[in-house]
């Protein structure tokens, strides 16, 4: 076996190095990338996120492009849901407003001493509204003073009674005979009558003749409010 000096040796194990580089430097690309681009077909939907305390909801999808040729999931809210998370509803019928009523007094149904008298509200309006309780009155003479006090509520349940456009509620107005009683007694000109939690009144000429005013049983009472026209 031939001697090999050892800077021979070195000299041909540096040019194996280099070839080896060389070779690597090859195969590579030569754009700068150390390999060839995979692209991944398909995109995310991103994620969606409910509000704190709000219900969680089904909703439908809906995808749209993006600027950059992508895809964009988006959930839709139900027509219904409100920012809060809350159901949004139409209230169908409310209170009926004094402007929206007409008054007027039935005929007198008297009894064991007694003189009963039907409070009528029609509801002369467009639209479906509610009554519920007892009405306000009292009696006046021509110059609008008031004949008596205040008159006091018997008791009842209120329920609350739906009018439709046309539609009627009554409440008793009921009060002793003076000539049984012996009251101190008045002629009024008008009676005003005021819907169940309004302010304003509704004014109907008294043509009943006189009503207790003062002394003994002089107290008149007024009943709930109850479907129709009390007839």
């Amino acid at each position: 076996m031939a001697y090999t000096p050892r800077s021979l040796r070195r000299t041909t194990l540096l040019a194996g190095v280099v070839a080896g580089l060389s070779l690597l430097t090859a195969c590579g690309s030569t754009d700068g990338h150390t390999g060839p681009s995979v692209k991944v077909s398909g995109t995310a939907a991103p994620a969606t996120e409910s509000s704190p305390g709000s219900a969680p909801h089904k909703s439908v999808a809906s995808t749209a492009s993006t600027p950059d040729g992508g895809t964009k999931t988006s959930a839709a809210k139900p027509a219904t849901t409100s920012p809060d998370g809350g159901t949004r509803t139409s209230a169908t019928s409310s209170r009926c407003h004094t402007s929206e009523l007409r008054a007027s007094v039935g005929r007198n149904d008297p009894g064991a001493g007694q003189e009963n008298f039907p409070l009528v509200l029609t509801n002369k309006s467009a639209r479906t509204c509610t009554v519920r309780g007892y009405p306000g009155a009292a009696f006046v003479n021509a110059s609008g003073g008031q004949l008596g006090p205040d008159p006091k509520r018997s008791s009842g349940t209120p329920v609350t009674i739906t009018l439709r456009p046309g539609g009627s509620a009554w409440a008793g107005l009921t009060f002793s005979n003076p000539e049984i009683s012996g009251a101190r007694t008045a002629t009024p000109a008008a009676l005003l009558i005021t819907p169940p939690d309004e302010r304003a009144h509704l004014k109907v000429a008294w043509t009943a003749g006189a009503v207790p005013v003062g002394g003994n049983s002089s107290s008149v009472f007024l009943t709930v409010f109850r479907p129709g026209t009390g007839a």
